[in-house]
C-alpha cells in the first residue's frame, strides 16, 4: 500500500519536527538540522512490497546524522539504496565519502554511523529511497561494506537499468495492484544485491534467481532500445547477451510470452502510440511500421489486426478523428 504525508497538512510550527519524526520513523532514528526549518515543506511517501520497501522523499536543503548513540536506541538493520531523481547530496560512512548529483546512487547501513549533506541553497531535494533488510540481502557484508557512500552511476551498464527501476517504482509503484507488489518487491531485491554485487566484485556471491532476474532485465532493457533494428531476433539477442538460444528461450519460460513475443508486442506497442500522433499523420502507415523493425506492411499489418482488432489505417483514422473532436 502507498501512503502519503505532506507537510502542508501539519502546522507550520510543528512541519520540520514532523519531518524529522516522519524520516526517523521510515528510515532509522537520525538528527536532522535546517536553515529552512521555520519555513518548512516536504513530502513523503512509502510503498510496502513485503520484501522490501520504497520511500519517496521531496524536502529543502539539510543535514543529517546517525550517531552511536542513535543506532544503540533503534537499529531496523537496513541498507538504503538511493536514487537522487533532483538535487545533491554529500555523505559520509565507513571512511568512504561521496558527492552526489541528480541521477545518482548511493549506498548506506542503518547500523554504522553516517553524516550527510543534502540539497543547497533553496532549491528542493527529490530523492527514492528503497529499503533493503541486511538479512535479506544475499551477500557478504564486509563486501557489502566497500560499497557504503561511494557514488553509484545510474548513466550507464547495469547501474542505468537499476536506477531506472528505482525511479519507476518511485514514479508509478501507487499505480500497481496489490496482487502485483510482492513479486515486484522481490524483483527490486533481486536488482539491487546484482547491482550492488557488482560494485562490490561479489557477483560469484549472489544466488542463481538474482542473476537470472538481472539477465533477464538486462535482455528486456536491451530489447527496448533495439525494436528498430530489422535484425533484432531472438538469435541476435542471445549473442549480444553471451548466451545460446536455448538459454535464452529458458529464461523466457518463467515470463509471460517468449522472447519473439515480447519484441513482437513491444514493437506494436510503438507503432499503436505513433499513429495516434497528430504530428505523424503524414508519415506512411509503412515508414511508422519499418521504424519499429517490421520489414513486411502484410506482417505488420496481420500483426496489427490480431493484437488491436482492427487495420492500422482504420485505427489510425478514428484516432485522429476522435483527437480532432476532443
Amino acid at each position: 500500500m502507498w501512503s502519503t504525508l505532506d507537510a502542508a497538512a501539519v502546522p507550520a510550527n510543528d512541519r520540520f519536527e514532523w519531518f524529522a519524526s516522519t524520516v526517523s520513523r521510515a528510515l532509522a532514528p537520525i538528527s536532522i538540522s535546517s536553515a529552512h526549518a521555520a519555513d518548512f515543506q516536504a513530502e513523503a511517501a512509502t510503498l510496502d512490497l513485503s520484501a522490501v520497501q520504497v520511500s519517496t522523499f521531496s524536502y529543502p536543503p539539510l543535514r543529517s546524522r546517525r550517531t552511536p548513540a542513535l543506532i544503540k536506541r533503534s537499529d531496523p538493520e537496513q541498507y538504503m539504496l538511493a536514487l537522487m531523481t533532483e538535487g545533491s547530496m554529500s555523505i559520509a560512512q565507513r571512511r568512504n565519502h561521496a558527492r552526489l548529483a541528480t541521477g545518482d546512487m548511493v549506498l548506506w547501513d542503518s547500523t554504522h554511523p553516517y553524516e550527510a549533506a543534502v540539497g543547497r541553497g533553496t532549491d528542493l531535494v527529490r530523492v527514492v529511497i528503497m529499503h533493503l533488510p541486511r538479512r535479506a540481502l544475499p551477500l557478504p557484508s564486509d563486501k557489502v561494506d566497500r560499497v557504503l557512500a561511494q557514488r553509484l552511476s545510474s548513466e550507464s551498464g547495469f547501474g542505468a537499468i537499476l536506477g531506472q527501476f528505482i525511479g519507476t517504482l518511485g514514479s508509478y509503484g501507487p499505480e500497481c495492484e496489490p496482487s502485483e507488489l510482492s513479486r515486484l518487491g522481490n524483483t527490486a531485491l533481486d536488482l539491487a544485491a546484482a547491482g550492488i554485487a557488482r560494485h562490490a566484485d561479489a557477483y560469484g556471491d549472489l544466488p542463481a534467481r538474482a542473476r537470472t532476474q538481472a539477465l533477464l532485465e538486462q535482455i528486456n532493457t536491451f530489447i527496448g532500445h533495439n525494436l528498430s533494428d530489422t535484425e533484432l531476433t531472438p538469435e541476435s539477442v542471445a549473442a549480444r547477451h553471451h548466451i545460446s538460444v536455448r538459454q535464452l528461450h529458458l529464461l523466457f519460460e518463467g515470463q509471460d510470452e517468449s522472447v519473439a513475443a515480447s519484441i513482437r508486442r513491444r514493437r506494436l506497442e510503438r507503432c499503436h502510440a505513433d499513429l495516434m500522433r497528430p504530428e505523424l499523420a503524414s508519415r506512411p502507415i509503412q515508414s511508422v511500421a519499418a521504424h519499429w523493425g517490421f520489414g513486411s506492411a502484410a506482417v505488420f499489418s496481420r500483426a496489427f489486426r490480431a493484437a488491436y482488432g482492427e487495420s492500422p489505417r482504420v485505427f489510425r483514422q478514428q484516432a485522429l478523428r476522435s483527437r480532432q473532436f476532443a
